[in-house]
């Protein structure tokens, strides 16, 4: 056996990694976020600074899932607009440096795709929320590593989390939209 066939395995069609522990490759994902902004215009940002690890058990079907991603290191091309996600309106990062997630379960899957339960904490709130996972490959990087690649997404109500600051429009609506779409893409990297 190969050691790239080593590092995956079939699974319902799919040739996904082997069990273990996975750790997210820094240099390769985006934890981003996508809000509307004056109810005619979409603001994209993301952090900077996010780990993960990613256990990837014998069974797929009870793999787990922790993140955590420091709230300081916003950016969305606009220096004003970053200190003030940072300030007490938003993350107040001061005061609470990380926002984490911890997955509960998997609720369903479908081909390469799967819904996983978890719990979202920001500013010391912790909520439930449904993230869409879609799998996008495993095997062996040139350097000898046993890598898959993901992508994410989900929908949450930041006021759930006492994210509320807005300002209301004088032709109607607000400034910030209450929904927001999380996006992630990544690849994870299997621990030695």
């Amino acid at each position: 056996m190969t050691e790239s066939v080593a590092n995956t395995r079939a699974f319902e069609g799919l040739q996904i990694p082997a069990a273990g522990t996975y750790d997210l490759d820094a240099a390769h994902k985006r934890v981003g976020f996508v809000a509307r902004h004056l109810m005619v215009s979409k603001v994209r940002g993301q952090f900077a600074d996010a780990s993960a690890v990613i256990t990837i058990g014998e069974d797929p079907l009870q793999s787990s899932v922790t993140a955590s991603i420091n709230t300081a290191s916003i950016e969305t091309g606009q220096t004003d607009r970053d200190n003030h996600l940072r300030s007490g309106d938003f993350f107040e990062s001061e005061k609470y440096p990380t926002m984490d997630f911890r997955s509960t379960g998997i609720k369903s899957h479908a081909g390469a795709e799967f819904v996983l339960d978890g719990e979202l904490t920001i500013k010391g709130v912790t909520k439930p929320v449904e993230l869409t996972v879609e799998f996008e490959g495993a095997g062996q990087s040139p350097y000898g590593f046993a890598v898959f690649g993901f992508s994410a997404t989900a929908e949450i109500d930041r006021e759930d989390w006492g994210l509320t600051w807005n300002m209301a429009l004088e032709s109607g609506g607000v400034m910030v939209s209450k929904k927001i779409k999380i996006e992630i893409e990544g690849e994870a990297i299997r621990r030695a």
